[in-house]
C-alpha cells in the first residue's frame, strides 16, 4: 500500500483552513448533532465561529449549502478510505481484502459520526431531486468507478454487479454497526477480513 505523507513537524504553523472547509465541518456537525431541522445558515455561522451571513454568502440558497456539505463529506470519506491504499491490478484478491478491511475498520472505530451524516444527506436526497442528482454523481466519481476497475483486475466476470454486491454488503455492515441493531459492536479486523474473504470468494470462485 502507499504510504502516507509525514505529518508536519511540530513548530510548523497549522495550515489555514478555508471558509467552505469550515462551513462544510460545521454543516456536518448539525447534521449529526440536530438532524437535517437544524441545519440552517445561521446554526452554521455560529457553529463555525464566523460572522453573521457568511454561510449565506458562500452558499445563498439550502440546496447550495446542502452541496457543500455533500462535497464536504466526500472529502472527509475519501481520507479515511484512503483511495491511494488500495492495492493495484497485479496485487490480487488478499492485498483487496487487505485493503477494504483495513478501511471499514477505520471507519467504524474512529469515524461513525461521518456515518451518521451521510445517512442524513442521503435521505434527503431522496426528497430533493437536485440534490439526488449531486450526491450520486459525487459518490460515484470517488468511490463506484474504482472498486469496478478493482473487480475487474481481480478477475470479476461481472465487475459492475460485483461492485454493486461489494458496496451493499459495506453499507449494511456500516449502518449496522453504526445505526442499527449491531449499534454496540465493533467488528474487529480479523472478522471483516473473514467477510470480505467469504464475499469475493463467492464472486470470484476459488
Amino acid at each position: 500500500m502507499t504510504a502516507r505523507t509525514s505529518a508536519p513537524a511540530p513548530d510548523s504553523p497549522a495550515p489555514a483552513v478555508s471558509r467552505p472547509t469550515l462551513i462544510g465541518d460545521a454543516a456536518l456537525a448539525l447534521l449529526v448533532e440536530r438532524g437535517m431541522r437544524g441545519l440552517t445558515h445561521r446554526a452554521v455561522d455560529e457553529r463555525a465561529g464566523l460572522p453573521h451571513g457568511s454561510t449565506s454568502n458562500h452558499a445563498r440558497t439550502r440546496q447550495a449549502l446542502l452541496e457543500t456539505a455533500v462535497r464536504r463529506q466526500v472529502e472527509l470519506e475519501s481520507a479515511v478510505l484512503t483511495l491511494d491504499e488500495l492495492p493495484g491490478p497485479d496485487a490480487g484478491p488478499d492485498a483487496l481484502v487487505d485493503a477494504l478491511s483495513l478501511a471499514l475498520h477505520r471507519y467504524l472505530a474512529d469515524h461513525r459520526a461521518l456515518l451518521v451524516s451521510r445517512y442524513e444527506l442521503a435521505l434527503e436526497a431522496t426528497r430533493r431531486p437536485e440534490l439526488r442528482a449531486f450526491f450520486d454523481a459525487a459518490g460515484s466519481a470517488n468511490f463506484h468507478g474504482p472498486l469496478i476497475a478493482m473487480m475487474a483486475a481481480a478477475g470479476s466476470a461481472a465487475p459492475a454487479r460485483h461492485a454493486l454486491s461489494l458496496i451493499a454488503w459495506c453499507e449494511g455492515l456500516l449502518f449496522s454497526c453504526a445505526a442499527g441493531s449491531f449499534h454496540s459492536a465493533l467488528p474487529t479486523r480479523a472478522e471483516l477480513r473473514t467477510g470480505f474473504q467469504e464475499l469475493l470468494r463467492g464472486m470470484l470462485g476459488g
